[in-house]
């Protein structure tokens, strides 16, 4: 049995569907009031619980052979923050794993984290990661790039939906594999019982390095007109997004992050999304 946190969310339940859809017996942790009758229709066991409640958490853990974890506080608020969730949080779901052996916990956490990142929610992946290496229960730590699609929704798909300037941190010409979620959540599936997965930390990103400058230029080749872009220095806010995303857009000026995934995809048989791809789901109005 797999228990997997965040299935509410959408790589989540994008592992979810994936899971069932291979005949893999998931129980979703999810939390009291959610939606969660996708789910139960498509066939997982519902476990009710919090990772801020680490007594649930133990309960959850009854009978599990495996965790995955893509809980994250990044677009909550209230009590669901950076030490809530990221740290505390899933610190006690490793503990409910390790008291029940669990056999393998793949944890998503994010490329560039770091115990003295200066951006919480890394340095908050990192701990927990930190923790989740250091507890003996046998671990796979995904660290993917940023998502295409939460992190070109909101940074060019929000502003031309609502007639705004596409608004950038810096000169937005630092390169990034950025990776459609989807093929996250496909080698999550894919490292399930394989032992070449076990201990390792294992980076993800897409199949080309890009800027927002040339993310920017290719969506205006699927929309066929162009996008009027403002830049803004690190540490403004960006128009109608969370802090957090403000924080991790100005991080991205800060460094470069191509990765080579040649290797890495043939090996868990991943083929890789192109950018354009995801632009025209997200721009479906405007794409020609």
């Amino acid at each position: 049995m797999i228990l997997l946190a965040g299935a509410t969310g959408e790589l989540g339940g994008d592992i979810a569907n994936r899971l069932l859809r291979a005949g893999h017996p998931v129980r979703a942790l999810v939390r009291p009031g959610s939606d969660h009758s996708g789910l139960v229709i498509a066939g997982a066991g519902i476990a009710t619980g919090d990772l801020k409640d680490a007594e649930s958490l133990r309960d959850a853990c009854l009978g599990i052979t495996t965790v995955i974890t893509t809980a994250n506080s990044a677009r909550r608020g209230g009590a669901d923050t950076v030490e809530s969730v990221e740290i505390a949080g899933n610190t006690s779901l490793v503990d409910a794993a390790r008291e029940v052996g669990v056999g393998q916990f793949i944890f998503v956490s994010a490329l560039g984290a770091r115990t003295d990142s200066p951006v919480p929610f890394l340095r908050g992946k990192a701990l927990a990661a930190q923790h989740l290496v250091s507890s003996g229960v046998p671990y796979t730590i995904l660290e993917p790039n940023f998502f295409m699609e939460s992190w070109i929704g909101m940074l060019v798909g929000l502003p031309l939906g609502a007639g705004r300037p596409v608004t950038l941190v810096g000169a937005g010409e630092r390169r990034h594999s950025i990776v459609s979620s989807h093929d996250v959540a496909a080698f999550a599936v894919s490292a399930l019982g394989r032992t070449d997965a076990l201990n390792r930390t294992i980076p993800i990103g897409g199949p080309e390095p890009l800027s927002w400058r040339d993310i920017v230029a290719r969506a205006e080749l699927v929309t066929g007109r162009p996008i009027e872009v403002r830049s803004i220095e690190p540490g403004q806010p960006i128009p109608g997004l969370p802090d957090t995303v403000s924080q991790l857009a100005a991080a991205m000026e800060r460094f470069d992050s191509p990765i080579d995934m040649t290797e890495t995809a043939y090996t868990f048989g991943v083929s890789l999304t192109p950018v354009e791809s995801v632009l025209a789901q997200l721009l479906p109005a405007r794409a020609t």
